[in-house]
């Protein structure tokens, strides 16, 4: 409790870490302190210096939109960790303004391989070692209120109670942020505010807080307000409203350095300026009751005409029969069965788009005009429901301009789909493995649809509320909207991992021929890094246009991979392109990306970039890639010896290929999936 964290020795808390106590600048556009140790330096014109300037650059871009990112560039000893984050109540503008000038502010001041800057609205953290997912509290900055604290025995208890609660919440919020407050007298409140970065486990982000919150009666006892600013996590009080909770930028704060006294009761005695006052706070309870109830009424008004227009959409009868638990509760996701019979025909076979694994895909079209995909699971289906559920569950959760769009599902008697946007050009096979429909693909068109992808899984990976590995990326699983964006869909197989987590083991290994990384096909292994691998091999078949499952070519070479492999070694990497393109293409892009193809799909998971990296990597021809290593040849070549090859046919005419073996598992077209969510 925060009591007994207030009665730590002062000695051990000075002992702990390397401590900085100071007054709060007054101008909010200064940052607040920049630690920058007197280690090795680097020059601007360096490796290191350009990576740097990379990984700013990329780190206040990204965090501006998301309120968080990190990254790793580079190869020793010139390798840049990077992590920014914006305070959770900041809006993506100032969020981008802070951090921008938090950029320009590390460095100006410190050509330090290591430094750290932080601002009221953000931080900024850079190193050449190892920082990323892992908690430290040195240095420790303290910042303090000049304010003394009236009765600062209630006030301390108060506030232990109300940081102890703010470290439980914090700790335990996806977004590792809490604000909260407690009223000290009639007059006064204590307002309070914790955060980790969010790449912290929920275990490392409570410690750091426990710890920066048990450092307050070194810093700032007995004060008004005061600040704790670590590198992982941060803690801040004060006496007056210093956050936003609606996220719109507030007024600026009163410094630290010039907090207006405490109010007074008026005296009793009245006089002019006390009746004004009492007149004030009469005019303010009338008309707050009032200006409340308006908008309490317009808000049910308007949730009444969303609902009735919702209704009108997807059909007049919205009873919906829950057989079936379903992993939220937003009920406006929930389609009437009677409504989607309409809008596909009764699902008849001119609106089938597709079938796959799980069942048929057929367009529709709402009473509104809106065309949408159907999913109709399989009835048939073993793991059906399961899988409903698992990918019901994910996308919900999920909003990308690379990610298909989930309008919502029904789950009526045996019935169950998914219902999503219609995205009119199909699946991206569909163009790349048809002879005719390929050149439509040209070379500045698939550059496009490499960076989309590639910037799909990055928001998986890293920038979502979750950390996703899909676990079945694949030509047939990106479809192209009517401008050719590239869209990830297919989460049938996906995989929820902790923020702390980036790789897992499984026992039912499923995925398609092909595309699975050989740590996963041979062991279960799966991780962040297979999902590069098939990064790598969609890559290789965007640049190429042939299939990797049904790699016919000569030369000896039993893969795309290993075909792409032997180009790479004899330098004659531009043979691998698609004819189709013809001669209006970019040699150096199409060597980039080959060069990154044949970095994803390594053996070794440790020599595999990150979805981050490979994304800088796109985006700037100023970074130096690493020398690929032989890659991981096609799997059967690496499979047990009591392991054969069967091909069967799907309804769809594929070929579909999976090994026989005595313990359970499958590879095959058919997304078949472990189904518990981490």
């Amino acid at each position: 409790m925060m009591p007994s964290l207030f009665s730590k020795p002062f000695e051990f808390l000075l002992l702990s870490s390397l401590l900085f106590i100071f007054h709060l600048p007054t101008n909010t556009a200064d940052p607040l302190w920049t630690y920058c140790p007197s280690t090795v330096n680097y020059t601007a014109n360096s490796t290191f210096g350009t990576n740097l300037n990379i990984s700013l650059s990329s780190l206040s871009s990204n965090a501006s939109r998301t309120g968080f990112s990190n990254l790793t560039l580079g190869e020793n000893p010139n390798r840049i960790y990077g992590l920014a984050q914006c305070r959770g109540d900041t809006t993506p503008q100032s969020c981008g303004d802070c951090l921008n000038t938090a950029r320009q502010e590390i460095v100006d001041s410190c050509p330090n391989r290591t430094a750290i800057t932080w601002y009221d609205n953000c931080l900024l953290r850079y190193s050449n070692q190892p920082i990323l997912s892992s908690s430290t509290n040195s240095p420790m900055v303290y910042l303090v209120n000049t304010q003394n604290i009236s009765n600062p025995d209630q006030f301390n208890r108060l506030l232990g109670g109300l940081m102890n609660g703010l470290v439980s919440r914090g700790a335990s919020d996806p977004d590792r942020y809490a604000t909260g407050s407690t009223n000290f007298s009639n007059f006064q409140t204590i307002y309070g505010l914790v955060q980790c970065t969010k790449d912290l486990s929920r275990s490392d982000c409570n410690a750091c807080l426990q710890d920066a919150v048990g450092r307050i009666p070194a810093c700032c006892n007995g004060r008004q307000g005061g600040r704790v600013l670590g590198p992982s996590c941060t803690m801040r009080f004060e006496i007056y409203k210093f956050y936003d909770d609606l996220a719109i930028a507030p007024a600026p704060p009163p410094t630290t350095t010039t907090l207006t006294p405490p109010l007074v009761p008026p005296s009793p005695n009245t006089t002019t300026t006390g009746r004004k006052r009492n007149s004030s706070r009469t005019i303010i309870i009338i008309i707050v009751p009032i200006v409340v109830a308006v908008v309490l009424i317009s808000v049910i008004a308007a949730c009444f005409l969303w609902r009735k227009k919702k209704k009108s959409v997807i059909g007049k009868d919205h009873r919906i029969e829950r057989n079936e638990s379903l992993p939220f509760d937003e009920e406006s996701l929930l389609f009437d069965l009677g409504a989607i019979r309409a809008a596909t025909d009764d699902f008849s076979e001119d609106n089938k788009l597709g079938e796959g694994g799980f069942g048929a895909v057929y367009k529709g079209k709402l009473s509104d005009g809106q065309e949408i995909a159907v999913k109709r699971l399989s009835r048939d289906s073993g793991q059906g429901s399961e899988e409903f559920k698992n990918e019901v569950a994910l996308i919900a959760k999920l909003q990308h301009r690379n990610l298909v769009r989930l309008l919502g599902c029904c789950v009526q008697g045996e019935e169950k789909l998914l219902i999503y946007e219609y995205v009119p050009n199909a699946s991206l096979d569909k163009f790349l493995f048809d002879p005719n429909k390929k050149a439509c693909l040209n070379w500045e068109r698939r550059y496009k649809i490499i960076g989309g992808v590639a910037r799909g899984l990055l928001y998986l990976h890293e920038d979502s509320r979750l950390r996703i590995i899909h676990r079945d990326l694949k030509a047939s699983n990106v479809l192209l909207d009517a401008e050719m964006i590239p869209k990830i869909a297919d989460f049938g197989m996906a995989k929820i991992v902790g923020v702390d987590e980036t790789q897992g083991n499984t026992s039912n290994i499923a995925g398609t021929y092909g595309y699975m990384a050989p740590e996963y096909a041979m062991h279960g292994q799966f991780s962040v890094k297979s999902d590069v691998f098939s990064f790598g091999v969609l890559l290789l078949e965007i640049v190429t246009g042939q299939k990797n499952s049904n790699f016919y070519e000569s030369d000896h070479a039993e893969d795309l991979l290993s075909y792409a492999w032997k180009h790479w070694k004899t330098g004659t990497v531009l043979k691998l392109i698609d004819p189709t393109i013809g001669e209006s293409y970019s040699s150096s892009e199409v060597m980039r990306c080959i060069h990154i193809a044949l970095l994803c799909v390594q053996e070794d998971v440790i020599d595999r970039p990150t979805m981050s990296s490979i994304v800088l990597m796109l985006n700037s021809f100023t970074v130096t890639l690493a020398t690929p290593s032989q890659p991981a040849f096609f799997i059967a070549s690496r499979m047990a010896p009591d392991m054969s090859m069967t091909e069967s046919r799907t309804q769809t005419g594929e070929v579909n290929q999976s090994p026989v073996m005595a313990s359970p598992w499958s590879v095959n077209e058919m997304s078949i999936t472990e189904l518990d969510p981490r």
